[in-house]
């Protein structure tokens, strides 16, 4: 029998190639689906990027449902608000909970009591109960508890959620005098060398704050000497009208967690901490300070001092944002259920998200939040 010729055979190996051009898989994808008026009136004329692909970005927080509930988005370029939307329910006079970007204001408020020369960063940190002769906590300093390494034993987000150190100190056996749950607490590391994130050692920041400001040590001074410092010193300076904080029965600012304020009040917060603490030209707090917020603590590099950054965690920690996508001089004040403050310094932008989303399934929101970050380049 004859063997076939290879001029016989390349024709019909051709033939499923010929066939596969044909297939509907390479055809080109359907367009995107047009957006609702809501989602393209949430967004300005000219955003200073493509209005579309913003509103596309800012309306998945919407409507991805493995996004859960977004309440609030708010987007700010170079000072300028350029997309803002609410869900039914919300609007621009609603007050938010922070939860823990609450962090990031008593952050704040430690560099002006600084700056004031009322509390000094590398010196042990002035609790009464830890002064006594022998007692190691007297090592911790002011500049560990910032950045989360004193060192305590603080238990956040443990199992079970009702034996966490915060849930604890907010709502059973400490809510009365959260500062002394907190600092009662001994240590179960050396101070410095660990890294732990605590709701707790921010209510500690909260009470050395009452501390330098109260004259008389009782609830009433203590809470009236604080709010009247953040309205005076921060909130009316940076146009925060809106901004309400709680306070314990022993009169402590619950600086880790319940501060309330709009979604508009939080973006200007995020502004002034791009504008490195300056306010129409008026420098509120050193320039040094907010860097100093900004920059790694040396035991978490996603971690400065009470505030998140842009960076690849430390150890075997998850990212908090997106290392992988986002610029790198981007941070963030980040709350319980997925409540962001975004800031790029870089790309002038603050971006607010407000909502309720679970811990676990914050993904969906991140990589939203990544998705507008990236539509300004």
């Amino acid at each position: 029998m004859a063997r076939p010729r290879l001029s016989h055979i390349l024709p019909l190996l051709l033939v499923p190639a010929l066939i596969g051009c044909g297939r509907s898989g390479d055809a080109p994808a359907p367009p995107p689906p047009p957006l609702s008026d809501a989602a393209m009136k949430a967004v300005v004329e000219d955003p200073g990027t493509n209005r579309e692909g913003l509103a596309r970005a800012v309306d998945a927080l919407f409507t991805d449902e493995a996004a859960a509930e977004t309440r609030a988005v708010i987007v700010m370029r170079g000072g300028r608000i350029v997309a803002e939307r609410y869900a039914p329910g919300y609007h621009e006079n609603t007050r938010f909970v922070s939860w823990s970007m609450a962090k990031s204001i008593t952050g704040v408020m430690i560099g002006m009591l600084v700056s004031d020369g009322r509390l000094r960063l590398n010196e042990s940190a002035p609790v009464p109960a830890w002064q006594r002769p022998g007692d190691p906590r007297g090592e911790i300093t002011l500049r560990q508890l910032l950045q989360m390494r004193s060192g305590l034993k603080h238990v956040e987000a443990g199992d079970p959620v009702y034996e966490s150190d915060e849930v604890r100190m907010l709502f059973l056996d400490g809510r009365d005098d959260m500062a002394r749950y907190a600092e009662d607490q001994p240590l179960d590391s050396e101070p410095g060398k660990t890294f732990r994130y605590s709701t707790a050692t921010s209510v500690i920041l909260s009470d050395l704050a009452a501390r330098a400001l109260a004259p008389v040590p009782d609830a009433e001074h203590r809470r009236r000497a604080v709010a009247e410092y953040l309205r005076t010193r921060l909130f009316e300076p940076a146009g925060m009208r809106s901004m309400l904080p709680e306070f314990d029965a022993a009169g402590t600012l619950i600086g880790g967690s319940l501060i309330h304020g709009t979604a508009r009040d939080w973006v200007r917060f995020g502004e002034f901490l791009r504008n490195k603490g300056s306010v129409r030209g008026a420098q509120i707090i050193p320039r040094q300070w907010i860097d100093f917020m900004t920059t790694p603590s040396p035991r978490q590099a996603q971690y400065g001092a009470q505030i998140w950054l842009n960076r690849t965690p430390s150890g075997k920690d998850r990212p908090a944002l997106f290392p992988d996508r986002g610029p790198k001089d981007l941070f963030a004040c980040i709350g319980h259920l997925g409540q962001y403050v975004l800031v790029s310094p870089s790309r002038k932008l603050v971006v607010v998200r407000l909502g309720k989303t679970p811990d676990d399934k914050l993904g969906a929101v991140t990589g939203h939040l990544a998705d507008i970050i990236d539509t300004f380049r």
